[in-house]
């Protein structure tokens, strides 16, 4: 009737839905219809509410204060992932809770999305106390099974409203040459780096076609698998994992000529090693004490030189960190032009023919 399209809708059998552009829109849109029904109840004591007419609107919707303050709020800076939904899994330790601490900087809401109960909760609670008007939650995931990732799906697109990108970052390592490679340990890395992408990818896509059906023409959601190096080139006995992250990539483009008429990039990001993380650096169990321990490296003495002799393979001698992965994943939100890519962040280490 005055132009607007609702903001809020009564879905027989669903209940009360707020429509917004992002889910901090729709807060407010639901903070504010919470009031004016406190309002209409509370005013029926003194004679009910009298509605403004279409002039006082008018004047309110053009008041220099109120324009003020819009010029204000448009003046906030932006994160570049602001009001994005994005769930990662793998979140609650390593690579994925420096990724998803890293975009939460960037105004995104979290979803993390993780086995380890103790530790999910403890990064989501980390997150949102570094979190502005966005949020973070935890749920508990385990990705190597189908109902527990629609459960995953469900649960932020309850709190959030949708899912604009999901971070398909967790992982499993198990080294091991062909002589000493266990079946059960090839097939534990297999199902957790290979199949539970494509579980990943087939359940959230779900929502993802329904969203962008209904949004403008210019929105696009997006799929983006956390993969490595090794991904990229082999890797000398490690060839569970190395096989799980070519096969990614292979899933990666196939997934991505699928999903590409939906509006729904899908790509990877092929990180180097992350030195500073617990995988590289545990001073017990890391791989610097393994391969120190080993005599991986000839004539190394200290772990310093195990490190120095894995820096110097890489070109611009720094390992690969999660703010580094981030601006791959980000570049990758934000482009519109590239699907079905790996995007190698490996210092220069593996270079694209």
């Amino acid at each position: 009737k005055f132009g607007y399209l609702p903001k809020i809708l009564l879905i027989k059998g669903i209940g009360l839905v707020a429509v917004g552009n992002n889910a901090v829109q729709c807060d407010v849109i639901l903070d504010v219809f919470e009031d004016a029904m406190k309002v209409a109840f509370l005013s029926q004591s003194f004679g009910g509410a009298h509605p403004m007419t279409q002039a006082q609107i008018d004047f309110i919707d053009n008041w220099e204060v109120e324009n003020y303050r819009r010029s204000v709020a448009a003046g906030n800076a932006s994160g570049r992932a602001e009001n994005k939904t994005i769930v990662v899994t793998g979140a609650a330790q390593g690579f994925g809770e420096g990724i998803a601490e890293c975009l939460l900087r960037e105004g995104a809401n979290i979803v993390v999305a993780d086995l380890n109960e103790e530790a999910g909760r403890k990064t989501a609670d980390k997150l949102n106390g570094l979190a502005k008007s966005n949020r973070a939650i935890f749920v508990k995931t385990n990705v190597a099974e189908i109902p527990s990732l629609e459960n995953l799906v469900h649960e932020t697109v309850c709190n959030f409203g949708g899912v604009d990108c999901l971070i398909s970052n967790a992982g499993v390592l198990r080294a091991g040459g062909l002589d000493d490679m266990t079946p059960e340990n090839f097939d534990f890395v297999t199902r957790i780096n290979y199949n539970a992408y494509f579980y990943c990818a087939k359940v959230v896509s779900k929502v993802m076609k329904l969203q962008t059906k209904y949004a403008a023409n210019n929105y696009f959601a997006d799929i983006i698998q956390i993969n490595s190096k090794s991904g990229l080139r082999g890797s000398k006995a490690n060839f569970a994992y190395a096989g799980g992250k070519f096969g990614g990539i292979g899933l990666t483009q196939s997934f991505a000529l699928e999903l590409a008429p939906f509006r729904i990039k899908v790509n990877s990001v092929c990180p180097g090693n992350y030195y500073e993380g617990p995988l590289w650096s545990d001073p017990e169990k890391g791989l610097f004490v393994q391969y120190l321990n080993a005599g991986k490296v000839p004539g190394a003495k200290t772990i310093d030189d195990v490190k120095a002799f894995y820096l110097a393979q890489v070109p611009m001698r720094k390992g690969c960190t999660p703010g580094d992965v981030t601006k791959g994943v980000l570049y990758l939100m934000e482009q519109c032009g590239e699907t079905g890519q790996a995007l190698p962040v490996t210092g220069g280490q593996v270079m694209l023919n």
